[in-house]
């Protein structure tokens, strides 16, 4: 898919990690990725396995090759900067999480982050996914109408990707305590795909001292292509200054 690709924007000693969302890609984190580069910051959009190509391909990964594209990532920026800040949309988000829980990092930004899925369809997906293995989208929930004419995903959930998604959800639950680094989760009230419901419950269960809400008024569920996208990206730039140390003009161009 033209315009899926991963990006890398050297900078400073920071690093920030941004990881897409469920069939989607890369570009749905590029305009935040080139805000923060516009700071000073060093970033990294990942793209994860079976995304940015063909459903068919996707249906062939499993929960831990996407963890395993973000792990790939985070490796890289560890070894060019001093801190890492993962920053996830919705599944993008939770693999923060499940990165914040096993490896070090200095703060997580969980956008429109889900813990579970409520649907009562899902019950016999371990019988449809046999069937049916392909699950068409319904109509994007996007509050600006140009957004729909830029986003890049695939037009379908693979069924077997959505069996993946639920096994990591629940794994992630059983393993928040483990989360003990600062978390912001920015969402919005609106979000029909992941209710409100979702970021509170995360709220409550992560290991973490320091964690809250920032919530977004109008919105659908991606955050950094909306409306309101601007507010996303100050309230995530705000997060990382207050938790990057040193006064950042000091901070040295990454090597």
């Amino acid at each position: 898919m033209e315009g899926a690709e991963p990006f890398f924007f050297p900078g400073n000693e920071i690093g920030c990690l941004l990881i897409h969302g469920f069939t989607g890609t890369p570009k749905e984190m590029r305009e935040l990725g080139e805000f923060l580069a516009d700071h000073g910051f060093t970033v990294k959009g990942v793209l994860l396995a079976g995304h940015g190509t063909s459903p068919l391909d996707m249906e062939k990964t499993s929960w831990q090759d996407w963890f395993e594209s973000v792990l790939d990532g985070y490796r890289q920026l560890k070894g060019k900067t001093r801190k890492v800040f993962p920053i996830g949309l919705s599944l993008g988000a939770a693999l923060a999480l499940h990165l914040a829980a096993h490896h070090q990092v200095d703060g997580v930004l969980a956008l429109s982050a889900p813990a579970f899925i409520k649907d009562p369809r899902l019950f016999f997906l371990p019988i449809l996914k046999h069937f049916i293995r392909f699950v068409k989208k319904g109509p994007p929930d996007f509050l600006d109408p140009s957004v729909p004419l830029r986003h890049l995903d695939y037009p379908v959930y693979p069924t077997k990707s959505i069996e993946q998604l639920l096994k990591f959800l629940a794994h992630l639950r059983g393993e928040l305590s483990l989360v003990k680094a600062p978390v912001l989760f920015i969402h919005s009230r609106t979000d029909k795909s992941v209710p409100p419901d979702n970021p509170i419950y995360l709220l409550q269960h992560v290991g973490s001292s320091e964690k809250s809400i920032v919530w977004i008024e109008r919105s659908g569920h991606v955050i950094t292509e909306d409306i309101a996208r601007q507010e996303v990206f100050n309230a995530c730039l705000d997060f990382i200054r207050r938790h990057s140390g040193p006064d950042l003009a000091e901070l040295q161009p990454a090597p």
